[in-house]
């Protein structure tokens, strides 16, 4: 008879701290940039107002673990239901054996791991002197995406920009006291981008509002919002001046800003500098010159959620937090 071991949110939140989450995707990365990973392409399923896509993956990290993750997003379900843009969950099993051993929240762990992909890219492919940030979307995501790059850059002051002019005002009170840094509403996205040396994207838009004319050489950019075909968040224009860095090149070509930069013929897949797990593990550059713009386009993996929910699991059993059930 198995059993499973339940993580609500409230269990995951203090678990991990986010430096173990960046080290974990990391690690991630280097082990898909030496063949040593299976990501496989992920599932996308439209809905009425909204969609639902699943991805998988394997690492043989630790004893060896695969997970599975469906997340639902419905961008209007908070005007509409009071409920969350994303929910879903993450199913992680025994690579060994095919036993599951626990079934994670995945707001968490989608928060978290997309965050260390932020901070491990600007890491290598934003201007080590990086001082001044815009976060394009204050959302949940946006959250994270802050303390992300304070993880890796001295970044002094940020404009933070929603549609919702309310929300970002709010995001920039609360970002400014709990980081003890200049947070500011930027009215108009271009004056705020064009004085960032970093900029994030991080919203649900279906149309890119982020053009070549609104970033300064030198910047480096996150795109983070683009998970699924339909998003898009950066005009082909720019994605045509910059480096671009996919997090895994053959996902990045059916979804993210990649997808649409191809799908107009402005470039080609092999005009993409290596994926992630490449400059990380050393074997392809990541900035090479300080007036270069450089993109990564974080479209979201499988890698990466094995990665969170494995380091979450075994913090887990040794805290002994979580709820056991038995499956049969």
């Amino acid at each position: 008879m198995s059993t499973i071991l339940i993580l609500s949110r409230r269990d995951l939140e203090p678990l991990v701290p986010f430096a173990d989450y960046v080290d974990a995707v990391a690690a991630a990365f280097r082990l898909h940039a030496a063949g040593r990973s299976a990501a496989p392409p992920p599932l996308h399923i439209v809905a009425d107002g909204g969609g639902f896509h699943v991805k998988g993956a394997s690492l043989p990290i630790g004893a060896g673990y695969v997970a599975f993750k469906t997340n639902a997003n419905f961008p209007e379900n908070g005007r509409r239901a009071g409920l969350p843009t994303i929910q879903g969950a993450v199913l992680l099993m025994d690579a060994r054996t095919g036993s599951p051993l626990a079934l994670l929240d995945s707001i968490e762990i989608t928060i978290k791991r997309t965050g260390a992909a932020t901070a491990l890219a600007a890491r290598y492919l934003a201007r080590p002197d990086s001082a001044t940030a815009t976060i394009c979307g204050c959302g949940v995501q946006g959250r994270i995406q802050l303390p992300a790059l304070l993880h890796v850059l001295p970044i002094r002051r940020v404009f933070a920009w929603d549609a919702d002019a309310r929300t970002a005002a709010l995001y920039a009170k609360q970002m400014s006291d709990e980081h003890g840094i200049d947070v500011v509403p930027a009215g108009d996205l271009a004056s705020a981008t064009l004085e960032s040396d970093v900029i994030v994207t991080c919203t649900s838009s279906t149309r890119p509002f982020l053009g070549a004319s609104a970033v300064r050489p030198g910047t480096f950019i996150a795109a983070v919002g683009a998970d699924n075909p339909e998003k898009s968040e950066l005009e082909p224009a720019l994605m045509a001046r910059a480096i671009v860095v996919p997090d895994i090149l053959d996902q990045a070509v059916h979804m993210g800003d990649l997808h649409h930069a191809l799908a107009v013929g402005v470039l080609t897949k092999e005009d993409a500098r290596a994926e992630l797990g490449a400059v990380i593990s050393g074997a392809a550059p990541g900035r090479a010159r300080p007036d270069e713009i450089t993109i990564f386009d974080s479209t979201g993996t499988g890698i990466q959620d094995v990665a969170a929910a494995a380091v979450a699991y075994e913090r887990a059993l040794t805290r002994q937090c979580g709820t056991r059930i038995e499956l049969g």
